[in-house]
């Protein structure tokens, strides 16, 4: 495996940073995670102008414009000789010193790993998965804006924590006010008498590319789709759930605390989508070859 660093193309037993990068530090930098299908990166355009918009807000200065980054994607899946990956991208502030200041931070550092993932065991999107509420939750937005990337994962991590302790694949985070927000690494879902509802960003969730995706897709088939505040009395009673992800792409919610959600078997419209989808990335994207 060959992992972009700066410009060059290092071992994965080489590649190494500082000890006295922030990013190692204080989890100060951003990143990305987006897919390759049969040779094509997945909607790279947008993954890109979301890790640069992260780095905007935090005030990190990426070395790298948007199409020598784009460049550096696709020469790291050459690279690796892959045409079917999942691409993680990592802008860490740099070196500095013990201090918080990024300041002294001279250059930020770039990071491109292309390699294989799967969040979830492949039955679990056939027969639907278990969820269970945890008692982290989700950052206020009026402290850090979710749209931001950062890497600093420590609450969704305790988030997962509590859920594979209780022996569930995935944790749904609330926010302080009780509304469902999204799980520890995905949007959420939920279905009912046609309308097909996710947590708007200002409670705390990501605003997912899979999930705006999602929305569009749903709309082609005719669903009524938006955003919409829910609690977990509205999750239990749904006719369908489902998670959204770049990594997890979409799979379906069958229980959520004991509760058994719909007839608690994947359902139709969560079926739809996923076949939608998947034709979708079949037919879209950037071409290693360019």
């Amino acid at each position: 495996m060959q992992i972009y660093m700066d410009g060059e193309f290092v071992p994965k037993e080489e590649a190494k940073i500082s000890v006295f990068d922030h990013g190692l530090l204080y989890g100060d930098g951003v990143f990305e995670g987006i897919r390759c299908y049969a040779g094509k990166v997945f909607r790279l355009t947008e993954h890109l102008d979301r890790l640069y918009e992260s780095a905007k807000t935090i005030m990190l200065q990426i070395s790298l414009s948007h199409q020598e980054m784009q460049k550096a994607v696709l020469n790291t899946l050459r690279a690796n000789k892959l045409k079917d990956a999942y691409i993680r991208l990592v802008i860490t502030r740099g070196e500095g010193d013990l201090g918080l200041d990024p300041g002294k931070c001279k250059k930020s550092r770039v990071i491109i790993i292309a390699d294989k993932i799967a969040l979830y065991p492949r039955e679990l999107y056939e027969r639907g998965l278990e969820i269970i509420t945890v008692p982290t939750r989700s950052i206020p937005a009026e402290s850090l804006n979710p749209q931001v990337k950062s890497l600093n994962y420590l609450s969704n991590i305790l988030a997962k924590i509590e859920a594979i302790n209780e022996g569930a694949a995935e944790a749904l985070m609330l926010n302080t006010e009780g509304y469902a927000t999204e799980c520890s690494g995905d949007n959420i879902f939920i279905f009912k008498r046609g309308r097909l509802l996710t947590p708007p960003t200002y409670l705390g969730a990501l605003e997912g590319i899979t999930r705006n995706i999602i929305m569009d897709l749903a709309k082609e088939l005719g669903l009524e789709v938006g955003e919409g505040i829910f609690t977990r009395h509205e999750l239990y009673n749904a006719e369908e759930c489902f998670l959204t992800g770049t990594a997890a792409e979409i799979i379906p919610v069958v229980k959520a605390d004991k509760r058994i959600i719909g007839s608690g078997k994947p359902g139709e419209v969560t079926r739809k989508l996923r076949e939608a989808f998947t034709k979708l990335t079949a037919r879209e994207g950037t071409p290693i070859t360019s």
